[in-house]
Parts: structure tokens; C-alpha cells; sequence
């Protein structure tokens, strides 16, 4: 059994990512093998966690995956751990939009079967704070509120009066970060900055964190919470068993599969790697940044999110690699393209040339388009059966213009109906962001086509 707890909190906003790194990073420097999780789509703070643990960090998304998935998930990704932390999203009961408690860290919790410390904005109160732990302890019985963290404390003072008025509420305080003690960790237009982008800096982000929470928090009381969790008593999830085992007479040898990876192209899942790689492929990764050439082989590929926006001179200065990436998508070979991927097969982004594989033109814009989606595949594609229904996440400021040659790759039916991406050739090229775990069927079809 691995020691688990969830980090949640009231509102976006109030710790939880300070709380749960420095958590993750504390543990790790204190000699546990620390197993870091993230609930719902987010790509950027599993970087965090991935840099605090030397694991990877992996997301429970009961939206995408579905909830018969998520402890499966958890803990394919937790064997041979000592704990793992789990960070909530939004609002500890906050889930997609008109499904209940569909995708919240509540639900979450619950299915792992993990306690919950609760992180809180401490700023603006003192004896009210009583009041918002119980409300959020007592609102659901099945969820088990094991601590608070209480974050941004001004002063000996505030603390002192912070815990009296919690000593009657029965969820003892397992830690009080000070706010002039804050660590500073840079955002912009989509989160935080991706720990691709400055490694460096990142790392010692981490490591004030892990100070941060040591001086703060009641470490052995914390771990303490996470071994009181019961038995999961789940199987965990293998890619090999999930659908997607090795072609067996199809794939000659293993065909290589080149990922893009690199500070332009940080959104992923582990999974994705995984189950290409149980269906037979040999998973190479390269950087579209510093990489002239494909890796040497290459019979598959695969792009997904991050910001290329930020990237666009360089990625568009680095010639020999676009030429490489259009001579291999015009020879029919599968690619498959989620959001970043879709911007850099365009012609061109914000005006900066880029692979123009894709009749289309990208360019920033000042909306966000941020939300879950329901879809399905309208055209036979080498990613995807026509009819293929599964569920994906968008996140972007950019618009792409279509031009033309290529069908459509989704039908969505939320939040409206309209079709979204392009397929043509083997390319399928779209802004939804999938989790592959929850139709493996899709890595063994793309390694299929690659060894076809």
C-alpha cells in the first residue's frame, strides 16, 4: 500500500502548488521515493512536481480518463513509491462545468480513498477561517479532511489567533507558511513557466519551496496522514494490458516514433509514451528547437502542446528540421498534432514561417478558449476510427485560419457543435488535448500505420 494524500483547498489561488511541491521536494530530500500527481489537464505544474520527486509527474483526470480510471492510474504511476501527493485543481469541489462532482479533487479523493489536507488563504482572516474548514469538512461525509495548511500567515500574531479559533474544530493544523516567506515563481498568458523554459531558476524554486515547507509544516505529522490511507485494492493500470500490446505480425522491428520534447513542446503524458511503446514502437524524443534532422528511422510522429507562440523565430529559424517534418508528413507517414502541433504544421505563426504541412495560418489572439470537450472522430485518420467518441481538453489564446485540402478531425458537442482540426494524408492535426489512456486503441492504430 503507498502512503497518499490529496492537496486541496477552497478557491484557485490559495497554495495548493506551493504547498504540494514543497511537500513533494521535502519528502524527496528527506529520502522517500515520492510518486507526484496532479488532478485534472494541467501540463505545467506536473513539470514542477516532476523536478521536486525525479519522477514523472502524471495526471488524474476523472473528465478524461473517466473515474473507473483514476486509481488504476494512480497507481501504475505510485508502484514502488513510499507516498504520494496528489494536487487538487480549482476548488476542492470544484469539477467540470454542469457534471457535478465529475472531475473535482473531491471526486478524486474519494476514489483514492486518500485523505485530504486542506491548503487555506489565511490573509484577509483570522477567527473565520473556523468557519470555512468546518463548512468545507462537513459538506461532503465521504471526504476526509485530515489537516489544514494554513498559507500567507502575517505575523506570530495572526497565526496564534488563526489556530485558537481552529482548536475547536476538530481538523488539527499540520502547518502555517509565513507570507513574506512566498516564493516568487513566474507566470503568463497560460500559467506558470514551464520548467523546460528555466531549469535552472526552477530548481532552486523547488528547493525554497522544500525549505519553505519544512520550517512551516509538522512533516512527520503530514506523512503521518498519508499511511493512515487504507488499502486501494486496485490493479494497476498496465499500457500493455489496456489494448494497445505489440502488433504481433504487423510492426517489423520496433518503428521509431520521434515525440517533440524541448522547451517549445512541454505538454504531455507519460501514458502517451507508455502505450506507444507497449504497442511496439521505439519512442524517440527530439528537440524542434536545437534538432536539424528527425531521429534517424523516423516512420511516426508526434507533436504536442506547449508554446510555440513563444517559440516562433527559433522554430521557425531551425529550416532543415521544418523541411524534414513536411517531406515526412507529405510521404503519408502518421502524425499526430495536439494544439502547439497543430500551430507548427501550419503555414505560418504570427507571420513567422513554420512547417506548412497544413493549408493555415495561425496567430495569437486576446481570447482564452479553455474548457472540456465531447467529441468524435469524422474522418478515418491514422490516430483515430471514424466514430471514435472520447473526451479532450482545450487551451489556447491562439485562432488558426483554415485554408484548404483537409477534412475535419472532431466533431465537438460541448460547450456547441462545430468541427475542429484536419486530417489529411496520415497528419491528424487538432486543438483538443486527449488522454490517450482512455482509448489505448488510438497508440496501437498509430503504431500500426507506422509499421504499415
Amino acid at each position: 500500500m503507498v502512503a497518499r494524500l490529496v492537496i486541496a483547498a477552497p478557491s484557485s489561488g490559495s497554495g495548493k502548488t506551493t504547498v504540494a511541491t514543497g511537500l513533494m521536494a521535502a519528502f524527496a530530500a528527506a529520502g522517500l521515493a515520492v510518486s507526484p500527481h496532479k488532478v485534472g489537464p494541467d501540463y505545467i505544474d506536473p513539470g514542477y512536481h516532476a523536478l521536486a520527486t525525479g519522477r514523472p509527474g502524471r495526471n488524474l483526470d476523472a473528465y478524461l480518463c473517466g473515474p473507473e480510471l483514476i486509481a488504476p492510474l494512480f497507481a501504475h504511476g505510485a508502484a514502488g513509491c513510499d507516498v504520494a501527493v496528489v494536487e487538487g485543481v480549482m476548488g476542492m469541489y470544484d469539477g467540470a462545468s454542469g457534471q457535478g462532482e465529475l472531475a473535482s479533487t473531491a471526486q478524486v479523493a474519494k476514489l483514492l480513498r486518500a485523505p485530504v489536507v486542506l491548503v487555506v488563504d489565511a490573509s484577509s482572516q483570522s477567527r473565520s477561517v473556523a468557519a470555512l474548514v468546518h463548512g468545507f469538512a462537513s459538506w461532503d461525509p465521504e471526504v476526509r479532511i485530515g489537516g489544514v495548511i494554513l498559507n500567507k500567515v502575517g505575523s506570530a500574531r495572526h497565526e496564534e489567533l488563526l489556530r485558537e479559533a481552529l482548536d475547536a474544530s476538530g481538523v488539527p493544523v499540520l502547518g502555517a507558511l509565513r507570507r513574506e516567506r512566498q516564493v516568487r515563481t513566474p507566470s503568463r498568458h497560460l500559467g506558470l513557466v514551464p520548467v523546460a523554459e528555466r531549469r535552472a531558476e526552477a530548481v532552486d524554486a523547488v528547493a525554497a519551496l522544500a525549505e519553505q515547507v519544512r520550517v512551516g509544516c509538522d512533516l512527520e505529522a503530514v506523512l503521518a496522514l498519508a499511511r493512515s490511507a487504507p488499502e486501494l485494492g486496485v490493479a494497476a493500470w498496465d499500457p500493455a494490458e489496456a489494448g494497445a500490446e505489440t502488433v504481433a505480425g504487423v510492426v517489423s522491428g520496433r518503428p521509431v516514433v520521434a515525440v517533440a520534447s524541448g522547451a517549445a513542446f512541454t505538454f504531455s503524458y507519460a501514458e502517451h509514451s507508455e502505450l506507444l511503446a507497449a504497442a511496439g514502437a521505439e519512442v524517440v524524443p527530439f528537440d524542434p528547437l536545437r534538432d536539424e534532422s528527425l531521429p534517424e528511422g523516423t516512420r511516426g510522429l508526434v507533436i504536442g502542446g506547449g508554446f510555440p507562440e513563444v517559440y516562433a523565430p527559433e522554430l521557425s529559424g531551425n529550416e532543415p528540421l521544418r523541411k524534414a517534418v513536411a517531406e515526412l508528413a507529405l510521404s503519408g507517414a502518421p502524425v499526430a498534432a495536439e494544439c502547439a502541433g497543430l500551430l507548427y504544421l501550419s503555414r505560418s505563426l504570427d507571420g513567422q514561417p513554420m512547417c506548412g504541412v497544413l493549408d493555415a495560418e495561425a496567430r495569437m489572439s486576446q481570447r482564452l478558449t479553455l474548457g472540456y470537450r465531447e467529441a468524435v472522430a469524422v474522418s478515418e485518420s491514422s490516430l483515430a476510427a471514424v466514430g471514435t467518441r472520447l473526451r479532450g481538453h482545450e487551451f489556447h489564446r491562439t485562432v488558426i485560419e483554415p485554408g484548404a485540402g483537409a477534412a475535419p478531425a472532431w466533431g465537438m458537442h460541448l460547450p456547441e457543435r462545430r468541427v475542429e482540426g484536419f486530417v489529411q494524408l496520415g497528419v491528424h492535426a487538432s486543438y483538443l488535448h486527449t488522454h490517450w489512456a482512455a482509448e489505448p486503441g488510438m497508440a496501437k492504430r498509430f503504431v500500426e500505420r507506422c509499421a504499415g
